[in-house]
């Protein structure tokens, strides 16, 4: 599922990202190279990567 339409990040990409260590959306999205622009997917991110930290 896409997650962020501004940078077409998925879901999938930010529990990778969760995995290597992002703990907080910024920091999720700079290890594609990008960051939130519009802000919308910010909450939903951030609750996709605190389940991803809590089950690993």
């Amino acid at each position: 599922m896409v997650v962020c339409v501004c940078n077409a990040i998925r879901e999938k990409d930010l529990r990778e990202a969760a995995r290597n260590g992002a703990d907080t959306p910024c920091s999720a999205y700079a290890q594609y190279g990008r960051r939130p622009k519009c802000g919308q997917c910010v909450s939903f991110a951030r609750t996709i990567i605190a389940a991803e930290r809590a089950s690993a």
